[in-house]
């Protein structure tokens, strides 16, 4: 199968573009006849990649790469042309397909946020209703999967190569490319499941995701080609707002030389700021086995001479960056392709592609080099949209465009509409199966709202939420911005101009806000000040202004401006924050241990340190905090133990205060606070035997 005939689907974009934007036409056929009833419950295949975009799709007018496989998909089902994520970030958007939630409402705004599996998720309630139930492959909430007869997912994000999994509770490697073995893995399972049952199985890949490590089979594709720098590539942001220049997601500057861009790592040099990284790349290519190895030196090493004998600079080292990252990223997909094209293949030898809902989708797009960037978060459309391809012979047209707004919190209502299961109370998506059937409500949405939570963060995108129509895009970055952009997606659809300030287009904005205000308002998000971060609070106490003495010197990028931090008097909120780790000392498989000079003898009731705990992040808690005092900082005796009684295998993100109070004030002028480092991440953990982290904000004296 080939794609679409395109004369059918012109014609029916030719009749959109009479219907007018207003309309939001479908371009699908027998509108408003009656649904063919299915002769059984389908089962639903539900596959799902990391961070592709639209752009490098064929069926989505790719100029890149080619996709025969989602292309096939594609002439066989509906394509939506307006998808999109509510939140374009990894976690959160997983958590709100699962869900049909926002993220303020199913409690997962950030990445580090473990997702509770207690609420009711389409995968729990398809089981209750007897489908048989799995997901295998990428899961990334911070939490087992719940709600499940099987699953077999990757800790964290994963490795490409030979990765670990979480299989039902036990640790497994894999040998092998990640997409090869999430793709065997799920035929493995089909194959074995109960065939009295439907199925419902999630098949959710970790390509194209960071850092972009092709599979073996496609090491050299694309070398000898020259992907066309996209238009905007050299954008100036010359109308837009600073969150356009304080992000950190450019492919010029903040992609990592061998992480990212494959080049070698040199000899380790002190103070050369390439610690974390050389850590990250060693833990991607040292899993390689020999062969493996082999293969990846053969490829990349010929590569990486020719960049030495003449290395490129300024703007021709810019776009050399490019052409390394996209072909490295369009390989990964190439290996995505391949394994849609085994479990299609898979459905039409069992006789099950009648039956079978098959789903292609992604957690969010992605910039491949427009403005410059990589990475997502953004409310543009590169980020923001998705792809959605959705196949089921006996009820869905082939070969069609659907011009309806969808969302990615439409994915669990519609999966239990067709499996004829009643959507849980608080669910915010809509069942597309109207939409898919010809047959959408005068009420289907004209308008689509998103909200992006994790700033202070990784890649420096400032907080963000907004309205996008068909027409145009309005955007309000806020916390530490106050800045609003306007984009007329007709006559700019690239999302260049910024019209916010424009007279002409006062009535725009007000209409817009509007439209904004209603829709934060129906989705119960009105209050941008109830998420925002824990700002540290100044406490006064004995020790504020005193110097430290430290044992071990905290980790250069996070010393929080030195020593004496440790008593500047700022202290974290009790309450779970979203941290900026630089306002924070780190220690890496080192205990923090520090002395404290009061200055003279003080009447000391009370000692405290406070300590961050996010698994995720390989930051544990203490084992335990020792407290002792001293009254010459050389002979110390002990003031006190506190146990870690929080187990340090927990998920989550909070800070917690280790603190100790004797039955009556001791006097003392030195204060000596240890606590003890876990040294490695435990069994269990997605790094175990990796550096574990401690990391404390402040020593409280009262």
């Amino acid at each position: 199968m080939g794609r679409p005939d395109e004369s059918r689907v012109q014609s029916r974009r030719t009749f959109l573009a009479g219907v007018g934007a207003g309309a939001l036409a479908l371009t699908l056929p027998g509108c408003g006849l009656p649904r063919r009833e299915p002769v059984k419950r389908p089962n639903i295949l539900f596959i799902m990649s990391d961070d592709h975009a639209q752009a490098a799709m064929g069926c989505y007018g790719s100029r890149i790469n080619e996709t025969p496989h989602l292309d096939r998909l594609a002439a066989g089902g509906a394509k939506f042309t307006q998808a999109y994520c509510t939140n374009a970030i990894c976690g959160p958007s997983r958590a709100s397909m699962l869900t049909g939630k926002y993220s303020h409402a199913n409690g997962v705004l950030v990445n580090e946020t473990p997702f509770d599996g207690s609420q009711p998720t389409f995968p729990r309630l398809l089981r209750q209703a007897g489908y048989q139930t799995a997901v295998i492959g990428k899961w990334h909430l911070s939490s087992r999967p719940s709600g499940f007869d099987h699953w077999c997912v990757l800790p964290g994000q994963g490795q490409y190569y030979n990765p670990d999994f979480d299989r039902m509770g036990e640790r497994v490697r894999i040998d092998g490319y990640v997409t090869d073995i999430i793709t065997d893995e799920s035929l493995s399972w089909l194959e074995d499941r109960d065939r009295e049952k439907p199925f419902c199985l999630l098949l959710h890949h970790k390509a194209p995701h960071r850092n972009w490590m092709p599979g073996p089979e496609h090491l050299n594709d694309f070398e000898d080609d020259q992907i066309p720098l996209p238009p905007n590539f050299h954008d100036d942001y010359a109308t837009r707002s600073d969150a356009a220049r304080s992000q950190k997601q450019s492919i010029s500057k903040d992609l990592l030389d061998s992480y990212d861009l494959k080049l070698p790592m040199p000899p380790a040099a002190e103070g050369d700021g390439r610690r974390d990284e050389r850590e990250m790349w060693s833990r991607s290519i040292d899993r390689m086995t020999p062969e493996q190895r082999a293969a990846w030196d053969a490829a990349y090493g010929p590569r990486n001479e020719r960049f030495a004998a003449e290395p490129p600079e300024g703007r021709a080292l810019e776009e050399w960056k490019y052409q390394r990252y996209i072909k490295d990223y369009l390989r990964c997909i190439a290996s995505v392709d391949d394994s849609v094209g085994r479990v299609l293949d898979y459905l039409d030898r069992e006789g099950l592609a009648e039956d079978t809902i098959v789903v292609y989708t992604s957690d969010q797009g992605f910039f491949l080099g427009e403005h410059g960037w990589f990475d997502k978060r953004f409310m543009y459309r590169e980020s923001h949209g998705i792809p959605l391809i959705v196949r089921y012979p006996r009820e869905v047209p082939a070969g069609v465009d659907v011009r309806h707004m969808a969302l990615n919190v439409d994915f669990s209502p519609t999966f239990l509409d067709y499996a004829d299961v009643r959507p849980p109370e608080g669910t915010q998506g809509e069942s597309l199966r109207p939409v898919l059937d010809g047959a959408a409500p005068e009420s289907w949405r004209r308008s689509v709202y998103y909200h992006y939570f994790e700033y202070p963060g990784s890649h420096g995108v400032c907080r963000h939420y907004g309205v996008r129509t068909s027409r145009y895009l309005l955007v309000h970055f806020y916390y530490d911005i106050d800045a609003w952009e306007l984009y007329d997606l007709r006559a700019d659809p690239a999302e260049m101009v910024n019209l916010y300030d424009d007279p002409a287009h006062a009535g725009i904005v007000t209409d817009l806000k509007a439209e904004l205000a209603r829709l934060r308002e129906k989705y119960g998000d009105e209050d941008e000040t109830m998420h925002l971060p824990k700002s540290v609070v100044p406490r006064e106490h004995a020790a504020v202004g005193c110097p430290v003495v430290l044992a071990h010197a905290p980790h250069p990028k996070y010393t929080a401006g030195g020593s004496n931090a440790l008593t500047d008097g700022r202290c974290g909120p009790d309450s779970t924050l979203l941290a900026d780790y630089t306002a924070w000392q780190g220690f890496e498989e080192v205990d923090l241990d520090a002395v404290v000079d009061l200055g003279r003898p003080t009447a000391i009731g009370r000692l405290s340190i406070g300590c961050l705990q996010n698994t995720n992040s390989w930051i544990f808690l203490p084992t335990s905090v020792r407290f002792a005092v001293s009254d010459d900082g050389k002979e110390f005796r002990e003031f006190g133990v506190v146990a870690n009684e929080v187990s340090p295998r927990r998920a989550g993100f909070f800070r917690h205060e280790f603190a100790l109070s004797p039955e009556e004030p001791v006097r003392a002028r030195y204060v000596r606070v240890r606590a003890e480092n876990l040294r490695a991440c435990p069994d269990g953990h997605k790094g175990a035997g990796g550096k574990a982290w401690v990391f404390a904000d402040e020593i409280v004296v009262e």
